[in-house]
């Protein structure tokens, strides 16, 4: 019989005091066994020199058997570039393409189904009976909140079975970096395509990846923009785009400088009428070539203020669409924007307070790449303070959810995400839901009290007891295929258990069943870091 979770809890509460980890506490616990030693090497014996598991264990959603297996059957230097440069169509497990293929997101195009919905809403809006037309309503909002699951089941289906491990991190990096909230207006409907746009620029160019984002239709509904015009200027997405996407608070702009990106951001916004059966508007004969629609993307030069702007001290002449693409080459290749980005993806990968050497490299390698992003990483993962860093950066809700059910699994295919979901959710990190455009926050202080880690207990027992109910299906004739986490595996043996702390080992040396050992490992201190 097993003890209560209470008392288990409160055994490895006792543990992390012992070994230096303390609930609420943002300090990193001491240095694992068998960890490297920063210091100064070249590109291939730096990463030589690496504890392989560690690294796997940072740059992926989480070390599994099979991950460690890859890289040491590859080598550590190919099997990071590899990483860095991935095919652009991994293949995924059969029973995990099949689910993703069976989503909506992915036979519907999201034009088609904002237009669709648009028009839902209006013929809604018509009903006269008022229960009719709440009963229509409530059920396009469930059909919306559906939709919303489906794009998060997919997100977690990638970090789990991907093998471009570090494309799907980057893409959650951005997706927090640009952050949109599901819950405004019809974001819902465009999280899909947005997710996947920032996919593809998730290891390419910051210019590419800003550009997409600044004419992708959830970003421009999300900030605001599609209600910017030159007579009623909106400033919202012109602030975040310089405070949040590039430049940075203390980047030294001016109020001037937000009121006039503003005016240069006139007419970019959205449109939900139907091509087909709506005819484009009517322009002066000099403009109408200016106009562009591609999906619900719109520039609307009637919209627009075609007076010449100064930002950030350069003249943007008032010459339509041309004016946001030299405000997106001066956003992106400036030095702020090198170090606002370098410092920000070393909080991510690094620590909380990243050594400014680090970031000072990682932004001069920035400028000189015209912002390879990959070529950034490179920087970083060859850094010593990038070794330093390994399996001592706590993991964020995501991060433990799936890097836990990744090390209970491995590559068996989950049924059902909705767990992981709903994990998620009681954390406070689900996906798609931060309201503010600054996205989840990334430091340890924020995910490390005593609420959140005796929630991930109850996470960590109901995954060690195979009760979770991943592998059952939510369809109206469910498909269950029961699977017990296979944790005593070759990676625990030969990367886990060296580098746990005596406490620890002692805490599963008195586990009563395979149930509770299996709980105590996913909960132990050492699993709660990357």
């Amino acid at each position: 019989m097993t003890e209560p979770l209470t008392r288990t809890v409160a055994r490895l509460l006792a543990s992390m005091a012992v070994i230096g980890v303390a609930p609420g506490c943002s300090s990193t616990p001491p240095v694992p066994q068998g960890k490297v030693e920063p210091r100064a090497l070249g590109p291939a014996s730096h990463l030589a020199a690496v504890d392989q598991y560690a690294l796997v264990d940072r740059i992926t959603w989480g070390a599994t058997s099979s991950s460690l297996q890859e890289i040491r059957s590859e080598g550590t230097q190919r099997w990071v570039e590899e990483q860095l440069h991935p095919p652009p169509d991994p293949p995924l497990p059969p029973a995990v393409a099949q689910q993703i293929a069976a989503l909506s997101i992915e036979t519907t195009l999201m034009p088609q189904r904002v237009i669709n919905v648009a028009q839902r809403n209006h013929d809604i809006d018509k009903i006269v009976d008022e229960e009719q037309r709440k009963s229509a309503r409530k059920d396009l909002g469930e059909e919306q909140n559906g939709i919303g699951r489906e794009v998060a089941t997919r997100m977690l289906l990638r970090a789990l079975y991907s093998p471009n491990q570090l494309q799907e991190q980057m893409t959650w990096f951005w997706f927090n970096h640009f952050n949109v909230f599901q819950y405004k207006n019809d974001e819902r409907l465009m999280l899909a395509d947005y997710e996947q746009t920032l996919r593809v620029h998730a290891l390419g160019r910051f210019r590419d990846l800003l550009g997409a984002v600044v004419r992708h239709p959830a970003m421009l509904v999300y900030l605001d923009n599609a209600q910017n015009a030159k007579d009623h200027i909106n400033e919202n997405y012109a602030r975040e785009l310089m405070e949040l996407h590039t430049l940075g608070v203390d980047a030294g702009y001016t109020q001037r400088d937000v009121q006039e990106l503003a005016r240069v951001l006139t007419g970019f916004g959205v449109d939900r009428r139907d091509p087909a059966t709506v005819p484009p508007p009517k322009f002066r004969p000099e403009l109408a070539a200016q106009y562009t629609r591609q999906g619900l993307y719109e520039f609307n030069p009637n919209r627009h203020d075609y007076g010449d702007k100064q930002l950030l001290g350069v003249t943007i002449r008032g010459s339509g669409p041309a004016e946001l693409n030299q405000v997106i080459d001066l956003l992106s290749r400036h030095p702020a924007t090198a170090r606002f980005i370098s410092r920000k993806l070393a909080i991510f990968f690094v620590s909380d307070d990243p050594p400014q050497p680090l970031v000072d490299r990682m932004a001069t390698r920035f400028a000189r790449t015209d912002g390879d992003i990959a070529a950034v990483l490179r920087t970083m993962f060859e850094s010593p303070e990038f070794v330093g860093s390994l399996h001592a950066r706590y993991k964020d809700p995501v991060h433990y959810v799936v890097s836990a059910v990744r090390a209970a699994y491995d590559d068996k295919p989950i049924l059902n995400a909705r767990p992981m979901i709903n994990w998620l959710n009681r954390m406070g990190e689900a996906p798609y839901n931060r309201q503010t455009p600054d996205g989840y926050p990334l430091n340890e202080a924020s995910w490390a009290g005593p609420g959140q880690l005796t929630t991930r207990f109850e996470i960590a027992k109901a995954i060690g007891s195979g009760s979770a109910g991943l592998f059952k299906s939510e369809e109206p004739t469910p498909t269950e295929r029961p699977a017990f986490p296979q944790l005593s595996n070759p990676l625990y043996f030969e990367a886990i258990r060296p580098k746990l702390a005596d406490a620890t080992r002692h805490a599963l040396d008195q586990a009563n069943s395979p149930q509770e050992w299996n709980m105590l490992l996913l909960s132990a201190p050492e699993f709660m870091v990357r």
